[in-house]
This record gives C-alpha cells, structure tokens and sequence, in this order.
C-alpha cells in the first residue's frame, strides 16, 4: 500500500508544475493498457486549479485514454500469444507485476465480451472496473475494432467530462465529494443504463 500512495502522490504532484497537461496525457494513455494509477486524481486537481479549463483537461485525458485502449488493444493482438492457447513473455510478465491482471479475470473477461460485447468495454471505460484488462483481452480475442473504439469514446468521455463539469459547476467544495463517491456514482449509473436497455430487449 506504501508504493500505491507514493505512486498517487507522485501522480499529483504534477498538477504543481507547468508540465500538468502533458503529464495527465501520458497517465491517462498508460492507465489504458498498464499503468495501475487513474488519471481522475490529476484531472481534478488540474481542473480545481484552473476551474474554465476543466474540460480542456477532460478532452486531453479522454483522447489520450482511448489512444492507450488501441495501445492496448494492439498489445492483446500482437504479441499476447506465443501460440494458440499458450501466453508470451509478455503476457505473463501482465499477469505476475500488473494490479488487476488474473488468469481467471482474463478467462472471465471473454465471457462477458461473448454476452455483452459493446457493453462491458463502456461499463469497463466508465467505472473503477480495471481498463486495461478489457483492452488487452479485447485484442487477444479479436473483438470488433469499431465498436471497441466508440464504446471506449463514450465510456471514457462520459467519465472524465462528468468529473469536469462537476468541477467547474461547484468547484473546490466538490472534491471531496467526488473522492468519496464518484467510483460508486458511476457503478450505480452504468448499472441503472445497462439494466435499461437489457429491460428494453426482453419487454420488446
């Protein structure tokens, strides 16, 4: 836990510096496909320090997320198999040193994108669920590249532009807030959207 919290201090600390934007650019692409720290914690703290380029910064992070998704994406695709059935260096170097990376999670993961496909990578790019694990696996089993990237798009643009206009409305009274309860807020709002339009296929 040590390391987690000088990694998230050193992660904040760049809100301090004139290289902020640049540093949430290449946070938010790692996180897509290896890095085990949020951009969300920079983001606000840039947004907190200047409120009317709050979504600037989410525009920023939102690209640069869905880059690190095809990153990602490219890594499951390419070199995430030595063989059929049989993992890479690579692979297992995820599975051994990255947070949220399990052979059952993978194994799972294919399951869900079997049931859900477009679903699961949004719910994955919305919520606390690890994205890097969805980018990778939806690479390593080929899923389809167009709707990987517009799920991505609209789960991660939905996420950090909802931490944007949260800022800029109601500023440095909301940060705590947010810190407390916007992992459970976007569990709660996916589920209410997901269960929506699975309500809808089954009632017509």
């Amino acid at each position: 836990m040590n390391f987690v919290r000088k990694m998230y201090d050193w992660v904040l600390h760049w809100a301090e510096t004139p290289y902020g934007p640049l540093a949430l650019f290449i946070l938010a692409f790692a996180e897509s496909s290896f890095f085990p720290i949020p951009p969300d914690a920079l983001l606000i703290a840039l947004a907190l320090g200047v409120r009317k380029k709050s979504f600037k910064f989410a525009a920023i992070c939102t690209i640069a997320s869905v880059l690190g998704a095809l990153f990602g994406d490219a890594i499951g695709h390419f070199i995430w198999w030595e063989n059929v059935n049989q993992f890479s260096e690579v692979a297992n170097f995820f599975f051994a040193n990255i947070p949220g990376f399990t052979h059952e999670l993978f194994d799972k993961v294919k399951g869900l994108y079997d049931e859900w496909n477009f679903w699961i990578i949004f719910t994955a790019g919305f919520t606390p669920i690890p994205y890097k694990v969805f980018t990778i696996t939806g690479g390593a089993f080929n899923i389809n590249l167009v709707l990987f990237i517009l799920a991505s798009v609209i789960g991660r643009a939905g996420r950090f532009f909802l931490v944007a206009f949260l800022i800029w409305k109601f500023g440095e009274q909301i940060k705590g807030f947010i810190d407390k309860y916007f992992n459970w807020l976007a569990i709660g709002f996916t589920v209410l959207l997901v269960g929506g339009f699975v309500g809808i296929k089954y009632l017509f």
